[in-house]
């Protein structure tokens, strides 16, 4: 039975998570009402634009969550080891130490990539610029710092797919840990 929900952001955590499992056109209206707990109805009262519009809203969700959690505290950070190692345990912690797929890497991929490739661009280009202007601030310099930054995220992308393969969340966590040391490695010689 559909549940009264109160906003359209109680719907965000259920849409994510369908369509992390399913993808975009895999997550069918009766998966979503499922996770959802919504009818047809209130989910078009909510996203009247349909399933494009849900995606949109997850991914505005997702970038809004990482902008608060990994991107704030890398910039914020009085040290540039403090930002890092926040960062780390923030990705650790959303991506469930590589057990919970990476939706906006996903859509990446595929052909759910072209109606939403500028919000997908823009949310590794900020992740990338957040850790890069970390590492400047450390010392680093700046075509480096690039390169460090790129080698993180594409890390960490890669380490989701493996972990999840591989069913092994200590991969994830190695392979954090890893870049970790790498970062701090350079803020030293720096």
């Amino acid at each position: 039975m559909a549940r009264l929900i109160a906003e359209r952001a109680d719907a965000l955590p259920g849409l994510a998570e369908v369509f992390r499992e399913y993808g975009f056109a895999g997550a069918s209206l009766s998966l979503i009402g499922t996770a959802t707990g919504l009818g047809r109805g209130s989910l078009y009262h909510f996203f009247p634009g349909g399933k494009n519009e849900m995606a949109a809203a997850v991914l505005d969700d997702i970038a809004t969550w990482f902008e608060q959690a990994v991107f704030a505290p890398l910039a914020e950070a009085a040290e540039p080891r403090a930002g890092i190692e926040a960062m780390m345990v923030a990705v650790d912690r959303y991506f469930q130490s590589g057990q919970r797929a990476c939706l906006i890497g996903a859509w990446g991929l595929g052909a759910t990539r072209d109606p939403f490739a500028e919000s997908i661009a823009a949310y590794f280009r900020r992740w990338i610029a957040a850790i890069q202007t970390v590492l400047i601030r450390g010392g680093i310099e700046e075509g480096h710092a690039t390169i460090l930054a790129q080698d993180v995220v594409s890390g960490i992308q890669g380490a989701i797919l493996l972990s999840r393969a591989l069913n092994d969340p200590g991969l994830f966590r190695a392979t954090l840990g890893r870049l970790t040391a790498r970062l701090y490695t350079a803020l030293a010689a720096a």
